[in-house]
């Protein structure tokens, strides 16, 4: 029977942890950067409209809640596996920059207002 613990470790896979409890899987390789992740998460989540959001890892402390850190897209993605494997983070898709205005971006795209939503509800 394996442990939970040996099934993080999975090579050359990063999860992303979104916001309705899925729970998405990427293969990468040296090449791979932040960005195709948010590309192809841009696609499976039928957003147009992704410059509110980024991937960020999320890690708590003893003496502080939650923190986020969030991911530039140009970091390899090989660097942040590691650094989720090894220092019990989190790679979350998350809104990261609230619009300035709600309205216009469900006008936009109803589907990242959706998201939005689930985010601040």
């Amino acid at each position: 029977m394996l442990k939970k613990e040996a099934l993080l470790l999975i090579p050359n896979v990063l999860k992303v942890f979104l916001e309705n409890g899925q729970i998405k899987s990427f293969t990468f390789d040296g090449r791979t950067t932040v960005k195709d992740v948010m590309v192809t998460l841009q696609d499976r989540l039928s957003l147009r409209h992704i410059e509110h959001f980024a991937l960020v890892l999320e890690y708590s402390s003893p003496e502080q809640s939650h923190r986020f850190l969030l991911l530039q897209d140009k970091q390899p993605l090989a660097h942040v596996v590691q650094r989720t494997h090894y220092h019990g983070m989190r790679c979350l898709f998350r809104v990261s920059f609230f619009p300035k205005d709600p309205m216009e971006l469900l006008r936009r795209d109803p589907a990242a207002f959706e998201y939005l939503y689930i985010q601040v509800g």
